[in-house]
């Protein structure tokens, strides 16, 4: 299993639009963080969680051609805004089953009615995603791409987020907390993916990274990133700061896992 970090950055991206701090001037590329997205790569195909406003461009940037599934964690803009983006890979590979929350069908297919309707028809010469919506019930385990998924829920504030474990990772964004019953569907992942904002102040429905750093410890993953990150930190001041077995994610980033 091979796990592409193609978006390490949260609703703002990194360079923040008119900001001149540090880490937004940075001629470090791994300062710039577009928004949330990643490829899990399983033996028997490929899948992308969330659709980020910039998908297009990070699909580009990892030599993306084809992928089989999709999993959307949750219907904020940074996470679905770019689902359009997916109309060039339906347009050659047929449909494209999707997968997330009960709660989040009708919100998709409200938002992106073009879409989901079937009497909505593209102009002759144009075309549109061709996306088939599923859902799975959280902590309910389902197959995709031939492996076992189980949803994990987080709460986020008010809304929940859906990460998953499958294998030796496991994968969680947006998170507040990690509830009882995710910590005990997390043991013993090979990698594990967390959410984190700043060091310092808490927010309302993230973590920062302290908090992400004690909830990697309950864990106890052989190795967690971070992701999710803000302009108030910097990878190298990160790097210099993490305790041992957590990293903080960059786009592009590569990681084998298991």
């Amino acid at each position: 299993m091979k796990l592409t970090f193609l978006g390490t950055g949260t609703s703002f991206g990194v360079p923040v639009i008119g900001c001149d701090c540090p880490t937004c001037a940075s001629d470090d590329p791994r300062d710039r963080r577009t928004r949330h997205g990643a490829l899990v790569d399983l033996p028997s195909g490929r899948l992308l969680v969330d659709a980020p406003p910039e998908l297009r461009l990070q699909l580009l940037a990892a030599g993306v051609t084809s992928i089989d599934a999709l999993w959307l964690t949750h219907t904020h803009a940074d996470h679905v805004h770019g689902i359009d983006d997916v109309r060039a890979l339906t347009a050659q590979g047929g449909d494209l089953p999707t997968w997330t929350a009960p709660e989040y069908v009708q919100q998709l297919q409200e938002r992106f009615r073009y879409i989901f309707d079937d009497s909505v028809r593209p102009p002759m010469g144009s075309s549109k995603p061709r996306i088939v919506l599923n859902s799975f019930e959280a902590f309910e385990s389902i197959t995709l791409l031939g492996e076992e998924f189980i949803p994990l829920q987080v709460p986020h504030g008010g809304p929940m987020v859906y990460g998953f474990r499958v294998g030796g990772l496991g994968y969680v964004t947006d998170a507040k907390t990690l509830p009882d019953r995710v910590l005990n569907k997390l043991r013993g992942v090979d990698v594990l993916v967390l959410n984190a904002l700043w060091f310092g102040r808490p927010h309302g429905s993230h973590f920062n990274i302290e908090e992400a750093i004690e909830a990697a410890s309950q864990v106890g993953a052989g190795v967690t990133y971070l992701t999710h990150l803000t302009h108030r930190v910097r990878h190298s001041e990160l790097l210099a700061k993490l305790p041992a077995k957590v990293l903080p994610a960059y786009d592009g980033l590569v990681v084998d896992v298991g």
